[in-house]
């Protein structure tokens, strides 16, 4: 038996984003009018008047749960043009998925590489090459709450943690949250304390050094066991793209 579980959000007017899509339902009477005068027929002329509905979405790449390129970490990667969403290889986005719970971190803290070893020690789980990797801060609980508060309940992957990942041979890393790094407030009050520019989107800038892809906004990964499932999220082709959006799934054969 196949069972498969949703871990997207929904694409939907009024999200709880930065730049929320917005979504023009057009009905079945509406569809009628657009499709008569497609085809030279008048709208009577379908059954109760009524064609086919549809909808009309304006909306960012990072919009909903979405999977970044290494183009959108910068223009190159590992020396070369970093590849656009339309160019990954969509075996990075599929395979054996494992779950490394970090709700216990403080919301805005770092997840570091000790955070890592802890959460496979565990689960009793060695990672393998392409495995896809999926960290669980607790943050889509959030979703459908003001902004604010969904942009700073989330811990975040810092440059060590994600250099010590792909150096295991991981290629995908998904998070349940905004952003695969430490929420926005804290990136910046680390960066006004230190200087150091590295605090500010530090996963993905490791990504112009080691290629690789995220999936945000996840959703759901408490549905989850820990391993034993695989992972879909096979992004939109949007040609030159540094996002395309994804309905991502675990399928679990039970």
């Amino acid at each position: 038996m196949t069972r498969i579980i949703d871990l997207s959000v929904p694409f939907e007017n009024n999200a709880t984003e930065p730049t929320p899509p917005v979504i023009e339902h057009w009905d079945h009477a509406n569809g009628a009018m657009r499709m008569a005068k497609l085809a030279g027929v008048r709208a009577s002329d379908f059954p109760d008047s009524l064609a086919l509905a549809s909808e009309k979405i304006v909306g960012y790449a990072h919009t909903g749960t979405h999977v970044d390129s290494p183009y959108h970490y910068g223009p190159l990667c590992e020396g070369k043009p970093a590849r656009t969403i339309d160019q990954v290889p969509l075996e990075w986005c599929y395979g054996d998925g494992v779950v490394l719970d970090m709700r216990h971190k403080e919301p805005g803290a770092e997840i570091t590489v000790d955070d890592l070893k802890a959460a496979l020690g565990k689960i009793n789980y060695t990672l393998r090459p392409m495995d896809i990797v999926l960290l669980q801060t607790g943050c889509d609980k959030y979703w459908g709450t003001d902004l604010e508060t969904y942009l700073s309940m989330q811990s975040g992957l810092g440059v060590k943690g994600t250099k010590w990942l792909l150096d295991q041979g991981i290629r995908c890393i998904g998070i349940d949250a905004w952003t695969l790094d430490r929420p926005p407030k804290a990136m910046a009050a680390a960066f006004r304390e230190s200087g150091d520019r590295d605090e500010l989107w530090a996963s993905h800038m490791y990504g112009r050094k080691h290629e690789y892809l995220q999936i945000e906004k996840l959703a759901q990964l408490d549905q989850l066991p820990s391993f034993g499932f695989k992972v879909a999220a096979f992004p939109t082709k949007f040609a030159n793209s540094s996002a395309g959006w994804t309905r991502a799934v675990a399928i679990i054969e039970e």
